[in-house]
């Protein structure tokens, strides 16, 4: 006591250990629950299937655990121990915590590195716009999936070329319709203008991605111009109706990943008329090793943009403030990112040409090194022994193959939504040393 006050009873108990008695939750599920849970989760989460790429992951990582030796090309990550992200950024991102920024950032992103997005694309992409047209995000998978959601409505459809990384999984969340567009190996497994305008007429929402997850080939100018020239022409055949525009989400989150001759450009570059028309992603995570990092964007006009603030505002998908003052600072410093990408993109393209070279000389067929961190490579062992002996017939039995007898571990172009077992995989280099290849060719060798 002190004086006439007393000390308020809660107070009191909040300053006294109370013993707690063990709950095991386990233990309160009753029985027959797991038959009856489903019911509780709608439609939608009912039908939603999981990624197989890391269903695949699983059977790696038990193999490991093992003892095998393994060749995990089934990541689209980066080992930090060969690829760390840019000195530059990983101290501004210390040095912006220490300094006490860790307050909620704008819905929209934080202005610096909205202007420094724009000043970006400027001076790289030949594009100029003002920082309202730039919604920052944690990563560009919340932008993508805010795409779907504002601008589908259940039973829409949405076309996109085949393969494809995680279009089926954001269709069947928003309730869209996918229509696909085939593709062919011969044109870098990118559709044609005349394929797209075709699946394009009763769409709302076109998808496309260069350099593409999970073929690592570069859309060329030619092929680019035709795409933006075919929505174009639909927009315009739209005007007067009451067809809601087509939208075309631009994904380019490699666009800084390309080899040799090869060279990204935007199709606003080449057909300014599509502007209205595009909704570009991109993301720091691939052009500099920052995965887990977490930032991205989305670059719309600034109506739609609005709305898509307000939505990512909703569900908290923010980038942390101090990633994004590190990435405003990282964005704006051309001789830091040139330098960083000159030997990032060394290191890249050293280990997909020496898969390649290894491949070659085994008489696989692959599609030569052009962006990304991808190969796209075909085994047709179809008929062959399998693990168990019998003929292998689907691209899963070769791939378990593969994975039992080489320590191969790689993924099915059925993970990117092309249905038919065609032989194709996809190889990533991201996560492996250029002595995990070299000892990966030799078993190969023995297994094919």
């Amino acid at each position: 006591m002190c004086g006439r006050y007393r000390t308020p009873l809660a107070l009191e108990a909040a300053n006294t250990v109370i013993p707690v008695s063990m709950i095991r939750l386990h233990d309160q599920l009753p029985s027959g629950f797991h038959s009856r849970a489903p019911l509780a989760l709608n439609a939608t989460s009912r039908a939603m299937q999981g990624s197989l790429i890391l269903q695949i992951a699983a059977d790696v990582r038990a193999l490991i655990a093992a003892g095998q030796p393994v060749c995990n090309l089934t990541v689209g990550d980066f080992n930090p121990k060969y690829f760390p992200i840019p000195a530059d950024l990983l101290d501004a991102i210390v040095g912006a915590y220490r300094e006490g920024h860790t307050n909620y950032p704008p819905a929209e992103g934080i202005p610096e590195l909205r202007q420094s997005v724009a000043n970006w694309y400027g001076r790289h992409l030949g594009l100029e716009f003002s920082p309202d047209w730039v919604v920052i995000a944690s990563g560009a998978r919340p932008v993508m999936y805010a795409t779907y959601r504002l601008f589908l409505e259940p039973g829409d459809v949405v076309a996109y070329a085949v393969p494809s990384w995680n279009n089926s999984y954001y269709a069947q969340l928003c309730g869209a319709r996918s229509v696909t567009i085939p593709t062919r190996a011969e044109d870098n497994f990118f559709p044609t203008g005349k394929s797209v305008a075709e699946a394009i007429r009763e769409a709302r929402l076109f998808s496309l991605n260069s350099p593409l997850n999970p073929t690592g080939t570069v859309i060329s100018p030619e092929q680019l111009r035709e795409i933006a020239d075919a929505v174009v022409e639909e927009n315009r055949r739209r005007e007067g109706t009451d067809q809601a525009p087509l939208l075309w989400m631009w994904d380019q989150v490699y666009w800084q990943l390309t080899f040799g001759d090869f060279r990204h450009v935007h199709p606003a570059a080449l057909v300014p008329e599509v502007t209205p028309y595009v909704i570009t992603v991109d993301a720091i995570s691939k052009a500099f090793a920052a995965t887990g990092v977490r930032v991205g964007w989305a670059v719309l006009p600034p109506l739609y943009a609005e709305r898509m603030k307000a939505l990512l505002g909703h569900v908290g998908a923010w980038a942390p403030r101090p990633e994004q003052l590190a990435t405003a600072r990282l964005l704006e410093n051309d001789g830091a990112t040139s330098a960083f990408c000159t030997n990032f993109r060394a290191n890249l393209s050293a280990r997909l040409n020496q898969l390649s070279k290894g491949l070659a000389a085994l008489g696989v067929e692959h599609l030569v090194p052009q962006g990304a961190m991808y190969l796209s490579v075909r085994f047709p062992l179809f008929g062959k022994p399998g693990v168990d002996g019998t003929p292998m017939r689907t691209n899963e039995d070769v791939r378990r193959y593969l994975l039992q007898r080489a320590g191969c571990a790689i993924v099915p172009f059925q993970a990117f939504d092309l249905q038919h077992d065609s032989g194709w995989f996809r190889m990533s280099v991201g996560a492996v040393s250029t002595a995990d290849l070299d000892a990966l060719f030799g078993r190969l060798s023995k297994a094919l």
